[in-house]
């Protein structure tokens, strides 16, 4: 995985460096908060796997979460950016069933250990078809590497089902400036298709502390999954978010 992401961050500074300098401007986004657990719905494998909740049939604790964005402003419309946004979550608890997961059975009303893992690296480019002093709006493409995986521990037993993929996915951004210093901030990355799907989307008011920083506090949503014969998840997870962006 760390290959692949080494990959990506080469590929992005070479694209880069080809591009035209008269208008460049780099920014980072640094990201913190809670993330906590709506529904997050398991079996694998996803026609024999026996279903279980890592939030309701076990506890699920919120957690600090950090999300990193490297981005360049090519030209005033058109932007490129990288994220780097790693997910750990992790479930404890016992469950009063048999639970079939991936290669192991693991026998009812024993202690089980679970660990959520939802890394996600993408490369986005986005254009503002929209923008005025008021109005930016933003439409693009990302292209998305998910670092998935679910494991269970539990009478000395460990079952590990990893999933690494490429997903594509619509990005958009609509920024509206109420306020000379204040805005109402909607971005997000979003897909769906016959197997699965994927939202990441952010609701946050923005404050413009001077020309080149920007802060924000909002809410996210990441919800998602997919449905096929090796594996059935689908997770809901909360953000309470805080973030800053700095430009240069």
């Amino acid at each position: 995985m760390k290959q692949r992401l080494n990959i990506l961050v080469v590929f992005f500074i070479f694209f880069l460096s080809l591009l035209p300098k008269a208008y460049a401007q780099w920014f980072i986004d640094l990201e913190t908060g809670l993330v906590s657990s709506g529904y997050n719905n398991v079996r694998i494998p996803g026609d024999t796997g026996t279903e279980f909740s890592l939030s309701k049939d076990l506890k699920t604790d919120p957690s600090v979460f950090i999300r990193f964005k490297l981005g360049y402003q090519i030209a005033p419309r058109h932007s490129l950016s990288i994220l780097i946004a790693p997910l750990t979550i992790k479930a404890s608890g016992n469950i009063n069933k048999e639970i079939k997961f991936f290669e192991e059975d693991f026998p009812p009303n024993i202690q089980l250990n679970a660990e959520y893992r939802f890394n996600s690296y993408r490369l986005t480019y986005g254009y503002d078809f929209v923008s005025s002093e008021k109005w930016r709006i933003k439409i693009g493409l990302t292209a998305k590497i998910r670092d998935a995986a679910i494991s269970l521990r539990g009478n000395n037993k460990e079952s590990e089902k990893k999933n690494v993929g490429f997903v594509p996915l619509i990005h958009f951004r609509v920024e509206w400036r109420f306020n000379q210093d204040f805005s109402l901030l909607l971005d997000g990355d979003a897909l769906g298709a016959p197997q699965g799907r994927a939202e990441d989307i952010l609701l946050a008011f923005r404050y413009q502390l001077n020309k080149n920083i920007g802060l924000r506090a909002g809410y996210r949503i990441l919800e998602g999954g997919a449905n096929v014969t090796e594996v059935y998840n689908f997770a809901l997870l909360h953000y309470v978010v805080f973030g800053t962006t700095v430009r240069f």
